[in-house]
């Protein structure tokens, strides 16, 4: 095996509710850690799903008709959509067409950890910057070969600066990622910034679409720089179920926009309840990045043992030793979480 394994950190993903279950012995268990939407995907995809059939067949390697709808979505040519597994896959597939061993990346902490673990993969050089107080990023470097940008960002919920983020655009040498896993959350959104040869705007059907089982991301960038990341791309990057619900998931927006609605007002809902007891801090995304006086890691088992999930930060580097990260849920949900919060905050 390869002689650096060890310095490859595992990503570790939010407690499952049967993990939680099985380890306390609960018979229910809201789960607000994953950054799932609440409601799920729209019936229409559901039923696409459940009619399939064509499982002993390969799906396409290039699925036309699901990159047609996706640049209808966004308002590019299709010739500038990539598609592979999640955001996941895109992601890596930039990193397999740009980076080589001692290449520097670029990102500023805390944030989605899969950043260094790719950079760890891929053997390049990790420049970590700053934020400021409201989680902006305030340095980049002029010789990375690539930039991965947030926004919103995960897990502080905030987004950057276009202006800031233009600059880095423009002044870098080498490429710029920016990951929009969050944007139908938020009307800040950097797609213009594809004009921009040396720039990819990632997204995903994981978030407000509630397709997150089905492992569907894409981003926009150049049509020179898609048919380069064809190259990396797996022969079979995601499967006919994905393409078909994906489909369905464009043909009915008004779904996924009906439920972002939903959620964006329970954000504020939730914002407001935090205030009293904790230190939460404004999203533009489906979760809130929250402080407490306790540590975060204490904080999120005392939850865990009274049925609430929560994502603990241990793993964004970067991220304050007293925060947690909370989902918003559907309305009872999130009332379950400020009860049990409270109730954890009350005992100290």
């Amino acid at each position: 095996m390869r002689s650096d394994l060890s310095g490859i950190p595992d990503y570790v993903p939010g407690k499952s509710e049967e993990d939680i279950k099985k380890t306390y012995g609960l018979e229910r268990v809201v789960k607000l850690a994953s950054n799932e939407n609440p409601y799920g995907c729209t019936p229409k995809a559901l039923e696409v799903l459940r009619q399939f059939s064509k499982l002993n067949s390969y799906p396409p390697k290039d699925p036309e008709e699901l990159r047609e709808r996706i640049a209808g979505y966004v308002g590019f040519d299709p010739e500038m959509v990539f598609i592979s597994s999640g955001l996941d896959g895109v992601l890596e597939c930039a990193f397999k067409l740009l980076v080589e061993p001692g290449d520097e990346v670029c990102f500023a902490l805390p944030t989605f950890p899969y950043y260094s673990i790719l950079s760890k993969i891929y053997r390049a050089r990790e420049n970590k910057t700053e934020r400021d107080s409201e989680f902006r990023m305030v340095n980049y470097s002029k010789k990375a070969k690539l930039t991965v940008i947030c926004s919103p960002n995960n897990p502080t919920g905030n987004v950057e600066n276009p202006d800031f983020v233009k600059e880095i655009v423009e002044n870098v040498n080498g490429y710029v990622f920016i990951d929009e896993a969050y944007a139908e959350f938020t009307e800040k959104n950097l797609t213009e910034l594809v004009e921009y040869e040396n720039v990819m705007v990632g997204r995903t059907f994981s978030k407000a679409f509630g397709l997150a089982g089905i492992r569907l991301g894409y981003a926009v960038m150049h049509p020179d720089m898609r048919k380069a990341l064809m190259k990396v791309n797996p022969p079979f990057p995601v499967s006919s179920l994905a393409v078909k619900a994906g489909i369905a998931a464009l043909e009915d927006l008004e779904w996924m926009r009906k439920t972002v609605r939903m959620i964006k007002r329970d954000r504020e809902w939730l914002f407001r309840k935090l205030k009293n007891i904790a230190r939460p801090f404004k999203s533009e995304a489906n979760f809130l990045y929250v402080e407490t006086e306790m540590d975060g890691k204490s904080i999120v088992e005392k939850l865990e043992k009274k049925g609430v999930i929560v994502r603990a930060l241990s793993g964004f580097e970067g991220a304050r030793e007293n925060a947690f990260r909370v989902s918003v849920g559907k309305r009872e949900e999130n009332e379950a979480f400020i009860k049990a919060l409270e109730d954890v905050v009350c005992l100290q």
